[in-house]
């Protein structure tokens, strides 16, 4: 097999590699601290989501890295993406 030939069979296999799933996997565990507990900067940003009773809030930066995180809020499941 010549080297252009095993080139091309290599990018064909990268080609099917979703490279973004790899790098931005969603967080299926999520897990919380007491909010008197966490320590965030005064600036950091968060998504807050409220269902029913139950709340939660999802840092930016932790966001920004993982894009989408599974999580079960009041009963109800959803996915907080950024």
């Amino acid at each position: 097999m010549s080297v252009g030939a095993a080139f091309v069979c290599v990018l064909a296999v990268l080609a099917r590699v979703n490279v973004y799933e790899l790098m931005f996997h969603p967080i299926d565990r999520v897990e919380f601290v007491a909010a008197a507990d966490l320590k965030l900067d005064k600036d950091d940003k968060l998504i807050a989501v409220k269902v029913g009773g139950s709340a939660r809030a999802y840092p930016i930066r932790t966001m920004g890295y993982h894009h989408i995180a599974n999580d079960l809020v009041g009963g109800t499941a959803i996915v907080a993406t950024y």
